[in-house]
């Protein structure tokens, strides 16, 4: 059986969790353990300060230790502390009885044991501590007491006069013994099992929900790309998110909405290219067909106007064809280091008698502007942008031409009067086939590929191409570019 992704998220956050509170809970009980044996240490060399004291009272005596040596009774004599013995209530067994009554016969229970009758009452010292203690002298040799404790074992210090005489050492706690220790350590364990139980089911809840959360946007971007794949560009994804996947959310409505515009744009192409065609192709055949029925006499100027429709299809077939190049990266360029102004300057002179005869002035103003590029594109440049402009201004009217010198490289400006372009159709008019109809009339002649060609000079030129409206009134048209490697 194959897991999901979301499936694969949830177990490997549930594993992870077990094994962060098994981990936990084993250092934790470790942890207690080590803290509890050594508080239990600390309270039993707590219990053997007043041992000390009196061991100390002993020597100072006695004068040394040799009263200890080989007695471990009267060692565990001293370390007792009677103080903590309870009470017994007084009976004076030998006091004499009241005058004219016998005396009591003795109880049972106050004789002793056969066998242990003579013999000294057992030390009362902590039961506990005894099997565990040694008392050392000043040098740390052994005096009586357990032989095998360490020399770095907790120890209480025994002082008489100021002077350090000896010291009881303790043995540490191997493991806890105690049945009350014993008992409250278990009880610490449920309660950390108990604990790591719950924040187990929590986090398993949490990661089964964070999983799917996470996976929801990943489902939605799933389902838009294979709609993309039918071919349903108008998919978007509507995730409202700041993460990577809202981004990534984003980026694919931005494909989408791309994918969109070119569908769109490759309907228009090739009905725009079927219309282009048809005009001068119609035009074509309607003054051939007038020839062939006599209607229209083979005249000078007929045979012109069918010269001139040819001129007219054979342009926009080579515009068509440049473009095609220009989109699969195989237009011809030949860089080398030129003079933008001189180009300008040239063309200027060739579009003079042009848009003189249109009724338009052309003004130019130029100066030397040495950049890397094709001569032959840019002129092509030029040329373009001053027929899109003379072919698109209204007469009488004016065109400003100024190619100056930047920091970066070189600006070309080409700027005319009405009429304009509205605002909403400036970035399009770069397109292919685009014409805005309400103020450049198809009937202006150009099929609306000049633009189209221009962008695609000045973007392999490495530069910039905009469009914006004029202060003269008519479009504003600025290309930047590079100076380039010298």
């Amino acid at each position: 059986m194959q897991l999901r992704l979301w499936q694969r998220l949830f177990i490997a956050f549930a594993a992870l969790s077990v094994l962060a509170l098994a981990g936990l809970a084993a250092w934790q009980q470790q942890s207690f353990r080590r803290g509890f044996l050594g508080y239990l240490d600390d309270v039993a060399l707590d219990r053997l300060q007043p041992a000390s004291a009196r061991l100390a009272s002993a020597y100072a005596e006695h004068g040394n230790w040799d009263f200890l040596r080989d007695r471990p009774d009267r060692f565990g004599e001293l370390v007792e502390d009677h103080r903590d013995r309870p009470r017994e209530v007084f009976r004076d067994d030998h006091a004499p009885p009241p005058r004219g009554e016998p005396p009591p016969p003795p109880r049972d229970d106050d004789r002793p044991p056969p066998g242990e009758r003579g013999r000294p009452h057992p030390p009362h010292g902590p039961p506990d501590l005894m099997p565990r203690l040694v008392l050392v002298d000043a040098s740390g040799a052994h005096i009586v007491g357990r032989p095998d404790v360490p020399r770095d074992a907790p120890s209480v210090a025994i002082e008489s006069q100021g002077r350090t005489i000896g010291a009881l050492r303790l043995a540490p706690l191997p493991e806890i013994s105690d049945a009350t220790d014993v008992a409250f350590a278990r009880a610490q364990l449920r309660n950390v099992l108990l604990a790591g139980l719950v924040v187990l089911v929590l986090a398993l809840a949490l990661a089964f929900a964070l999983a799917r959360w996470l996976l929801e946007p990943v489902h939605a971007l799933a389902a838009g790309t294979r709609a993309l794949a039918a071919g349903d560009y108008a998919k978007r994804i509507d995730i409202a998110r700041s993460d990577e996947l809202g981004r990534l959310a984003g980026d694919f409505n931005d494909l989408a909405a791309t994918l969109e515009q070119h569908r769109d744009a490759r309907r228009r192409w090739g009905a725009d290219i079927a219309h282009e065609l048809r005009t001068p192709l119609s035009v074509l055949r309607g003054e051939i067909q007038a020839l062939q029925d006599g209607v229209r006499a083979p005249t000078p100027a007929a045979l012109d106007s069918l010269n001139a429709e040819c001129e007219r299809l054979g342009g926009l077939i080579e515009d068509l064809y440049q473009l095609s190049l220009a989109d699969a990266g195989a237009l011809e360029y030949r860089f080398e280091r030129v003079d933008l102004g001189e180009i300008v300057h040239d063309a200027l002179d060739l579009q003079q008698r042009a848009c003189a005869d249109a009724g338009l002035a052309l003004e130019g103003d130029t100066e030397p502007l040495p950049i890397r590029g094709d001569a032959r594109r840019l002129a092509q440049l030029v040329a373009n942008l001053l027929a899109n402009a003379r072919r698109y201004t209204d007469a009488p009217g004016r065109i400003r031409v100024e190619a100056k010198a930047t920091r970066e490289g070189a600006r070309l400006v080409v700027e005319d009067t009405p009429p304009g372009v509205p605002v909403d159709a400036l970035p399009r008019l770069f397109d292919r086939l685009y014409r805005v109809e309400a103020s450049r009339s198809r009937a202006a002649g150009g099929a609306g590929l000049g633009l189209a060609i221009c962008r695609a000079i000045v973007e392999a030129h490495g530069g910039r191409i905009e469009a914006s409206p004029s202060p003269l009134g008519g479009l504003r048209v600025v290309v930047e570019l590079p100076r380039g490697e010298a």
